[in-house]
């Protein structure tokens, strides 16, 4: 086949779908309307669930998509015959097995939200998986964000499906359920936001266009105790843009919305003929070092499209359909009403635009507008920040994390680095915390809260005479907690906490916080009989055990504390969620407390409860249904063991329903997992998570082979440990061997596992980890899969994870921990899969292409899956079944059925030397915070 057919069958291959990330949290509490430390992105767009359920996967191209799977007789002798479309490729979409798709489309629960005054629960209901379709629509890639033109808003969007509303009664129990309506069928419904006085719902509506476009976002609004949902715009021709900040309620009856302006035209063409070449110049010998960031601008055309969808016109709406429009059309990032409704603080964005960072590095300026509009002052205008060090814990230069004082009416605060963002860099103060009145009077100057040493890290603010102020630093893992009285010059700052961050035994607890007057959330404090003041610290209780979760009721001044709940720890696990009893602004006494709480058990999935003072009555207000009844017997142990080093680890095993060791034996078994960075042994060996949570599991969790019989070893610890000036992946090689083979020895002497059955797998930085583990442990696996994984560290030169050496600076340990270099030595069979249009930094899909490319090159066992239109994590129906397909098919052939025709114990001898590395680590494969992620407004 010539070298341009091979083109054209790839090209072919990869055509065809689009992911919309199913919702996260099985549970909000109304968002706090100025949140600390996070931009006002809604909780709607927010990523991941449960499970999810669709009703039908949508057909392929050749009719492949939505075959069913061979009998289980066929499926059980592991894939009766191997089909010539296998091995080219020409195939369309596949179905996994029975027992794991009713699994995956099991249907998704609702989320909660709690109205402000806690008297009312939304029940917001989602579909699943979203189609192919969905995917394949239309996006631009603009400046780091992804753009469906048609909507105006971010791509790959989920969205809910409904809207139930339920009173919570006085004996704790729910109400029947209103849902809200009169909304077009079929919509699709974002940004559900309720307003101050819990007497109205905002959210957006956007219905799907004939041709199976996006439609517009319009802004709708509902009466809560009527259900009766209207449109809040009379005009059919205001729309929402909601590219970043989409709506915010100033007042009770008043929002401020992110429009499309009216003036707006087409979009601008891109030229037929460039105007000229492309050029980037340095001529001022800048050192400018940045990550792999994708989806970035490539020219002015794309600068004009990014202006072009992201301007927005601001406009005051009111109930009574009265519209205001306010201030000039701009690229708005962020609107924010002080707590008194009087005062706007309004971020935008602006050219210069940048070709190598995404837009949460442009050019920012921050405004302060009277509620109507007016402009006061501009509070800074950052220049372009291209050059922030690779060094983690290095930030922006001038102001940063500028909020309002959630306990004063309008007050401003913020933080200013003194060591020019870059953490390299030695100096005391490293971080000044300012604060000042939105408007200064006889021109006061900015007042010093605090001075840090280390890196800000946040502030929970209580009143004029407490607030805590956190610093940290990664390096160190140093973490540090202030006690700072905010307006009494008198009292000198002291700390409270100072641990590790790693160390998890030691974690006091982060203090509760209350629902003001004014919307915002502050620490809330509470007395007993003795009239003293007391914090209410939750936490999750770590301990050698596992999780045991806590209330302490914490004397800020002396430091003791009293316990006065707990979560069960013989067969529960549960954990505070929040505060119900806050509707004082005064001290709450503790015999009033009511808290909401989640429980459950390993076979229990989780239901909410009230919890009540004195008697600590406990009222159970879910019953959600088992979301996969026919795994509810299975087993879960954690286990612990030991590295060779001594290091402790653990793991979460589990086992099918049923299984009986004495006469099963043992079992083909899947060990899934993400390696760990680690400063010291101690923290590394600390048992995190409990035995008695309920295993969750999500579309394309390695649970579900649960369902086919294997034995699945869950987030085995890999830590990899750098102690004192030693960098983590030193020794990245070996410690992962090391754990590895800790691991495999457990569950072989366990007699659960069958030695040459045992497989391995992980996604992102755990694909890596994968690919790692076959070159240089090939005695332990019989096979691997590796999603998304990243395997030629020389095309992420500036840095990876938390590694903040350039390759020309550690360049053996970029090459060492590269399995791309090390493809020579992979003889067991690999599965390497991918979505097409990955935007995750350093995952590129062209990773995995020239991955599979070396390991042909070597005639390795090797299978590459590309997933059209999917990015990082895989969203798609057809595309998750595809992947569990793929996934089975490659277990059942090369686990289960040992079809492989390697000969592994020609490999063992050479490739058990474990080998030495010189490098840096990283806890997480993934995009840098820019500022303008999807990040919600807040979940709790």
């Amino acid at each position: 086949m010539s070298s341009l057919s091979i083109l054209l069958q790839r090209a072919c291959l990869r055509f065809a779908l689009l992911p919309v990330p199913p919702l996260r949290a099985p549970l909000r509490h109304p968002p706090p309307r100025r949140p600390l430390g996070l931009p006002r992105r809604s909780a709607m767009s927010s990523v991941a669930s449960r499970l999810s359920h669709i009703a039908a996967a949508a057909a392929a191209s050749g009719g492949a998509a939505g075959e069913s799977n061979e009998p289980p007789a066929a499926a059980a002798s592991g894939l009766a015959q191997e089909d010539d479309d296998l091995s080219s490729g020409m195939m369309g979409y596949r179905l996994p097995p029975k027992e794991i798709q009713d699994i995956v489309d099991a249907p998704p629960l609702p989320v909660l939200s709690f109205s402000p005054n806690k008297d009312k629960i939304l029940f917001l209901k989602r579909r699943a998986l979203p189609p192919l379709s969905d995917l394949a629509k239309p996006e631009e890639k603009l400046a780091g964000v992804r753009i469906d033109g048609h909507s105006n808003t971010r791509s790959r969007m989920s969205f809910y499906t409904g809207i139930g509303i339920h009173k919570l009664m006085g004996d704790g129990t729910l109400g029947p359920e209103k849902e809200v309506h009169g909304y077009p069928e079929g919509a699709r419904i974002n940004f559900v936001t309720w307003s101050q006085d819990g007497r109205h719902l905002s959210f957006s509506v956007r219905v799907d266009e004939e041709d199976n476009t996006s439609g517009k976002l319009r802004l709708w609004v509902a009466d809560v105790e009527s259900g009766e949902a209207r449109p809040l715009f009379k005009s059919s021709e205001i729309y929402l843009n909601a590219i970043f900040d989409s709506f915010v309620w100033v007042n009770n009856s008043t929002l401020l919305v992110c429009t499309i302006p009216l003036s707006r035209g087409a979009p601008p063409q891109k030229p037929s003929v460039p105007s000229g070449p492309k050029i980037q110049s340095n001529e001022t010998s800048n050192v400018v070092q940045v990550r792999t960031f994708q989806d970035l601008l490539k020219d002015e055309y794309d600068a004009d499209l990014f202006d072009y969808y992201a301007t927005s016109q601001l406009v005051l709406a009111s109930l009574d359909g009265t519209v205001k429009p306010i201030g000039p059309p701009a690229v708005y990032t962020s609107i924010d009403p002080s707590p008194d409704d009087e005062y706007l603080m309004i971020s935008s964005i602006h050219r210069p635009y940048s070709y190598i960072v995404p837009c949460g590095r442009f050019p920012k300026k921050v405004e302060l507008w009277t509620v109507d509009g007016k402009f006061i002052r501009e509070l800074c205008d950052l220049p372009l920040a291209e050059d922030i060090p690779i060094a983690t814990s290095s930030v922006r230069k001038g102001k940063r994390s500028i909020y309002w004082r959630p306990d004063k009416p309008s007050m401003l605060y913020w933080v200013e680095t003194q060591d020019g963002g870059d953490a390299k860099v030695e100096v005391s103060p490293r971080d000044i915390v300012y604060m000042e009145n939105a408007e200064p009077i006889n021109g006061e100057q900015p007042e010093i809260l605090h001075k840090l040493d280390l890196r800000y890290a946040g502030t929970s603010w209580c009143d004029e005479s407490l607030a805590l102020v956190y610093e940290s630093w990664y390096k160190t893992r140093k973490t540090r907690t202030w006690v700072v009285s905010p307006d009494k010059k008198d009292v000198s700052p002291r700390i409270l906490f100072d641990r590790s961050s790693e160390d998890v035994y030691s974690d006091p607890g982060s203090p509760m916080l209350r629902r003001t007057a004014m919307g915002t959330y502050i620490i809330a404090k509470f007395k007993k009989q003795d009239e003293n003041n007391y914090l209410l610290l939750n936490g999750m209780g770590a301990t050698p055990e596992g999780n045991v979760p806590f209330l302490d009721l914490f004397d800020i001044n002396t430091g003791s504390k009293e316990r006065i709940w707990q979560s069960d720890k013989e067969k529960y696990y549960e954990t505070v969620v929040a505060l119900m009893s806050d509707k004082t602004d005064r001290e709450l006494p503790i015999e009033q407390l009511k808290i909401l709480t989640s429980k459950e058990s390993k076979t229990e999935n989780t239901q909410y409860y009230l919890q009540i003072w004195p008697e600590k009555k406990q009222v159970q207000i879910t019953n959600f249904p088992h979301p996969y009844p026919q795994l509810a017997s299975l087993y879960k142990e954690m286990i612990r063991y030991q590295r060779k080093d001594g290091v402790q680890l653990t793991a979460t095993l589990y086992l099918p329903p049923g299984y009986d060791p004495s006469k099963d034996g043992p079992l083909p078994c899947l060990v899934w997992s993400y390696p760990g960075e680690f400063k010291s042994k101690d923290a590394a060996g600390q048992v995190r998570g409990s035995p008695n949570e309920f295993p969750g599991i999500g579309a394309t969790s390695p649970l579900l082979w649960l369902a086919r019989g294997f034995a699945v070893l869950s987030g085995p610890t890999i830590p990899i440990i750098g102690e004192g000036d030693e960098e983590a992946n030193d020794r990245y090689v070996e410690q992962l061997v090391a754990s590895a083979e800790a691991a495999v020895e457990e569950v072989v002497r366990r007699g659960v596992a069958h030695p040459d059955k045992i497989a391995v797998g992980g996604h992102s930085y755990g694909a890596f980890m994968t690919a790692n583990l076959l070159a240089h442990a090939p005695h332990l696996f019989c096979c691997g899969i590796a999603r998304s994984g990243a395997y030629n560290r020389t095309l992420t030169p500036f840095g990876f994870q938390n590694e903040d050496r350039t390759l020309w600076e550690a360049t053996s340990t970029y090459v060492e921990m590269s399995p791309f270099m090390s493809a020579n030595k992979i003889k067991k069979p690999i599965l390497l899969i991918h979505g097409e249009q990955d935007n995750n930094s350093g995952t590129l899909t062209m990773q995995s292409d020239r991955f599979f490319n070396a390991l042909k090159g070597h005639g390795a066992l090797s299978r590459l899956v590309i997933l059209p239109f999917e990015s990082h994590g895989y969203s798609a129906r057809e595309s998750i079944m595809h992947v569990l397909w793929e996934s089975d098919r490659w277990l059942q052939k090369y686990c289960l059925n040992g079809t492989s025709k390697t000969d592994s114990d020609s490999v063992a001898d050479t490739e058990n030397k474990t080998l030495s590395t010189s490098g840096g680590g990283a806890p997480r494969e993934g995009p840098e915070a820019e500022g303008f992620s999807s990040m919600q407004r807040s979940l709790l």
